[in-house]
């Protein structure tokens, strides 16, 4: 597969904000640790390696040594969880929730950045070990987000009536959407490979995050990735004492808030707000907020409620039942693993930049922040398509009418282009206003309006001739629309709506090694794949 890039801006798909920060803007310096540069993750080791304990260490390795004994494990990812005892092992990790079948395709390009970066860091580095890390975002309780994927333009969507966190969710009704999709993907090879994947991951467990941990496990394993799974009552117990400061202090919230703020003052959009306690409360079907009111605590939507001694005591006894939202996610991730770089996308890079200064406060060290690699893929016959229309790869990223119409005037065996009619006339106003200016003003303004009303005219004339050689031109614009489409669902990026099942039907095996292949994590820019 030939590749190709164009600078993230030139996209028009990323915020502001995290165009100037891969661009290293200096004012924004205040909001990151060091930008992920390969020279800079020596500093960054040395500094993790003096604030992580031996013993946090130790607890990680029982948690993933317990959570991966039904799995089929990989010798190599056997091996990575084993090193994580080493003060001299450290992880890159990225994360993602529980999504159906893995929801859109940047799902893989998180988890192959990952890797990649790991593979990067062992050549530079190679007295330490470098582990891929995905976080399953268990604890999360957005199922709307998470219970469906787009398959050839059609959403299939679980319907499920549990509450609470999803990880825990049991995989009951899958069975209809396992039906569903196997007549959507016919047959073949390659679509009996999804099939198995799928009857495997979805029916043979009986929660979706041991069904996601197996699917993701089956894709990537070869590769050493280490899945983890937070939500246990022993890596809870290590991020009792910061729990405990935030039930009693609001540190994210007296933290955070200014850095967004100063953020906000730049003219960037905040991500996400803290909360004054950016905690939940997990029980059977349950994930609520704790609002704290007076001195006494209250689980919003219940009657659960607790004086300040008594929440202390709940969370000293049951750590598992408290959750961080995503203001504390974050830190937890951090508290937990040796962590060097966190990898995210654009979204989830602008709330990481709010919470530098809550993370000096309780002298945990903030992780570099890697944007994530960014894909459009072309098959075969869309790149062939693209080249006999002429379209050059920046000009794929338009919006469909600007595309049309500069393809249009381009084509055209005809000008246009008014501009230099429009100059012409405001040179001959120029004259009027002259012998104007020698008479009264309402004179001046009589020939200013006239001058409005005839070039508003011209743009009526130029729309009028675009739209004419828009119809004459019909199959080349209904040929071009098609192909946008195609590569743009509804008109946004392929990899934030198209499943991987997708890809796999056409390239099987061979697409995650050549993902591997071709995406280089500290290549700030996005990606175009030809085959």
């Amino acid at each position: 597969m030939p590749n190709e890039c164009i600078p993230f801006r030139d996209t028009n798909y990323f915020s502001t904000l995290i165009c100037d920060y891969l661009e290293e803007k200096p004012e924004l310096k205040q909001f990151y640790n060091r930008f992920p540069k390969l020279e800079n993750f020596e500093t960054q080791i040395e500094e993790k390696k003096q604030r992580f304990s031996s013993k946090h260490r130790q607890v990680l390795v029982e948690v993933l040594k317990d959570q991966y004994k039904n799995v089929s494990i990989s010798e190599i990812t056997e091996k990575n969880i084993n090193s994580l005892e080493k003060n001299t092992t450290f992880t890159i990790t990225t994360g993602h929730q529980l999504n159906l079948f893995t929801g859109p395709l940047y799902f893989l390009y998180k988890i192959v950045s990952t890797i990649n970066l790991t593979k990067k860091l062992k050549e530079e580095h190679p007295e330490n070990d470098f582990v891929p890390v995905y976080w399953m975002a268990t604890e999360d309780h957005d199922f709307e987000e998470i219970n469906y994927f787009n398959l050839f333009g059609k959403k299939i969507q679980w319907n499920h009536k549990e509450g609470g966190a999803v990880g825990v969710f049991d995989t009951e009704g899958l069975e209809a959407i396992f039906t569903i999709f196997s007549s959507e993907i016919g047959l073949g090879k390659n679509a009996e490979r999804l099939k198995d994947l799928f009857e495997r991951a979805y029916l043979k467990h009986t929660n979706l995050s041991n069904a996601t941990r197996y699917l993701t496990n089956e894709l990537f394993k070869e590769y050493g990735l280490v899945i983890i799974d937070a939500d246990d009552s022993r890596l809870k117990q290590l991020f009792v004492p910061i729990m405990e400061r935030e039930l009693m202090d609001q540190v994210a919230y007296t933290t955070i808030l200014p850095k967004a703020q100063k953020l906000e003052d730049l003219g960037y959009k905040v991500q996400v707000n803290p909360r004054e306690v950016n905690l939940f409360y997990l029980s059977e079907g349950l994930r609520e907020r704790i609002i704290e009111r007076e001195g006494n605590y209250l689980v919003n939507e219940t009657e659960i409620s607790w004086s300040r001694n008594e929440i202390l005591k709940e969370l000293s006894e049951f750590p598992e039942r408290f959750s961080p939202n995503v203001m504390m996610r974050p830190l937890y991730q951090e508290v937990i693993l040796p962590n060097l770089c966190y990898i995210g996308g654009g979204g989830e890079l602008a709330y990481w930049m709010e919470l530098k200064d809550y993370f000096e406060s309780v002298s945990v060290p903030l992780p570099m922040l890697l944007l994530r690699n960014s894909v459009l893929i072309q098959t075969e016959k869309q790149a062939e398509k693209v080249k006999r229309l002429h379209i050059s790869d920046k000009e794929l990223f338009l919006k469909q009418h600007e595309l049309i119409n500069r393809k249009v005037r381009r084509i055209s065996n005809i000008e246009i282009d008014f501009s230099s009619q429009r100059k012409y006339l405001q040179e001959q106003f120029k004259e009027m206003y002259e012998l104007a200016s020698q008479t009264d003003v309402s004179f001046v303004n009589a020939v200013k309006a006239q001058e409005v009303k005839q070039l508003k005219g011209i743009d009526v004339l130029e729309k009028r001739l675009l739209k004419a050689q828009r119809i004459k031109l019909s199959d080349h614009v209904k040929r071009l629309t098609i192909i946008q489409d195609e590569l743009f669902p509804n008109q946004s990026l392929q990899e934030r709506n198209t499943n991987f099942s997708e890809m796999y039907l056409e390239y099987g095996e061979h697409l995650i090694p050549e993902l591997i292949k071709q995406l280089d994590p500290l290549r700030s820019e996005f990606l175009i794949i030809k085959k």
